[in-house]
């Protein structure tokens, strides 16, 4: 699909958040709830709050459109990348997917290994019903982890540390 046609639709659907897969389906996403923003604030204000304004990567929030090899157009909940890669709005080297209620573990898990296959270094899918977090690197299995309160990042994302707490607490 152009830039112009992906452009053209995103104006159609404003309210909306759009992704574009590798075989040029559109998928619509309408705006999450206020519980799933709760969290991914808190998700992408830590990832934010580390990277200290560029010193350690770029990090970016759920808005953010990212143009991966493959040809698709995805937004991750929260992203840090180098300078290099966020200059060419390309794959981030870090990216978190945080469940929200109409979201299936199947299909963000096919999401993070999309984000895997086109040049991210590690993912974290997080579920809150669960209480998991599921890696994602390039070149291993997944790794489920449940009941934890914390996860240390790796590469890029090196030294930071995600605190869980307010992501698995309920307003």
């Amino acid at each position: 699909m152009s830039d112009e046609k992906f452009r053209e639709i995103c104006e159609r659907y404003e309210d909306y958040r759009i992704e574009c897969t590798e075989e040029g389906e559109i998928v619509i996403m309408p705006p999450t709830d206020p519980e799933t923003g709760r969290r991914n604030s808190s998700i992408a204000r830590q990832v934010g709050n580390w990277a200290d304004d560029g010193v350690r990567g770029i990090a970016t929030d759920s808005s953010t459109g990212c143009e991966l090899p493959n040809g698709a157009r995805r937004s991750p909940d929260a992203a840090l990348s180098s300078r290099e890669r966020f200059k060419q709005r390309g794959c981030p080297e870090f990216v978190i997917e945080l469940l929200s209620p109409p979201d299936g573990p199947k299909r963000t898990a096919a999401k993070m290994a999309e984000w895997i296959e086109n040049g991210a270094e590690l993912g974290w899918m997080i579920q809150p019903k669960t209480r998991t977090v599921t890696v994602f690197r390039p070149g291993r299995e997944p790794e489920s982890l449940t009941g934890i309160d914390e996860i240390a990042g790796e590469g890029i994302a090196g030294g930071f540390v995600l605190d869980l707490r307010p992501v698995w607490k309920a307003s």
